[in-house]
């Protein structure tokens, strides 16, 4: 069996920067376990597979370990694959997903991509979560993931993560967060139970850490 795979950098304009993320368009799905197969070997922190179906496109997207049910950077790879590589002349590209439906437009240069507003509510840290970051949080609170919520911008740069006490924790993954010096605030995201034991930059999070920036509970700088 031979099967077509790209792989693309995301959110960034050189080569080896950003986030890569592989790309396999299919005719038809295949089995889940050959899926996860493919995604282990690359051991990218996502593979995305792509099914047409009619105008829009079927697509699901699998960490090293698992399938996920929402994936920002992979999608953005996905839609550039489709416009640069598959022949697409549209200006949009709709995706039938798990998590809705998500819609990627072409914009200049770049793309324009819808993503769900998942706000996350404040909640009482898990006490395997503390150990790990190995710093006291202004505040915790969780959506899909927990989002730990700090001071300064040097505080999230030096945290080293106990990633075996993050394995232990219920939700999918954990962000860190503060004001930034240069931008609205800066983040880290970490997954080890999903084979991502830190992402360089993860979309998805960004559905909780955008609402919580503009609604307050970050002070923008």
């Amino acid at each position: 069996m031979k099967i077509k795979q790209y792989q693309v950098d995301a959110f960034s304009a050189k080569v080896f920067g950003g986030n890569p993320a592989a790309v396999v368009p299919l005719q038809s799905w295949l089995p889940d376990s050959l899926l996860q197969a493919i995604a282990e070997e690359n051991n990218l922190s996502e593979t995305a597979f792509l099914v047409p179906a009619g105008l829009q496109y079927e697509l699901r997207w699998f960490t090293p370990l698992a399938e996920v049910d929402l994936c920002g950077h992979a999608t953005l790879a996905t839609a550039h694959v489709l416009f640069a590589h598959e022949g697409v002349s549209s200006p949009s590209v709709s995706f039938h997903t798990r998590s809705g439906e998500l819609v990627v437009k072409r914009l200049g240069s770049g793309f324009e991509m819808n993503f769900p507003s998942r706000e996350p509510s404040p909640c009482e840290p898990p006490v395997p979560l503390l150990q790990a970051l190995g710093e006291h949080p202004m505040e915790t609170l969780a959506a899909d993931d927990y989002i730990v919520v700090y001071e300064s911008e040097d505080t999230v740069r030096r945290i080293a993560p106990d990633m075996a006490l993050l394995c232990q924790l219920g939700l999918r993954g954990v962000a860190i967060t503060a004001p930034g010096s240069g931008f609205d605030f800066v983040s880290r995201f970490f997954a080890p139970k999903l084979g991502v034991p830190e992402d360089p930059v993860t979309g998805s999070a960004h559905c909780s850490l955008a609402p919580i920036g503009v609604s307050g509970s970050i002070e923008l700088v």
